[in-house]
């Protein structure tokens, strides 16, 4: 009877860790990104991650890839901001994702109205 409630509390201390670990965003993303009249533009992602720590770019529109800023990644959900210049205007961004296998469910926030859409892991 205890060997079953030992091997049974090892399997729960299994599960309860696979799903604290940080979701595997590392690589590269494409993700297509609804625009102004309906138009989408391509979005490149680039992650590299420390531990709970993301970092990288994003590279879309016009300009150079910006970097990725106060990146979080907890279990799967990632978090984090961007910062760009249009006009001598800044705008920051804040993106919110949900990770399930190759794909990232986005909310993005700031500037205009919020936006969703998936980004996909290039092969």
């Amino acid at each position: 009877m205890q060997l079953s409630k030992m091997i049974q509390s090892a399997l729960l201390m299994g599960v309860l860790s696979m799903t604290m670990m940080a979701a595997d965003v590392a690589g590269k993303w494409t993700a297509e990104v609804p625009g102004r009249d309906g138009a989408t533009m391509k979005q490149a992602m680039v992650f590299t991650v420390d531990g709970k720590k993301l970092s990288g770019t994003v590279a879309g529109g016009q300009g150079e890839p910006a970097k990725i800023e106060d990146g979080m990644i907890d279990g799967d959900t990632v978090t984090f901001k961007v910062n760009r210049e249009f006009n001598g205007n800044k705008m920051t961004w804040t993106y919110t994702g949900k990770v399930s296998a190759n794909e990232i469910a986005f909310k993005r926030e700031g500037g205009r109205a919020p936006l969703e859409f998936t980004a996909k892991r290039d092969k």
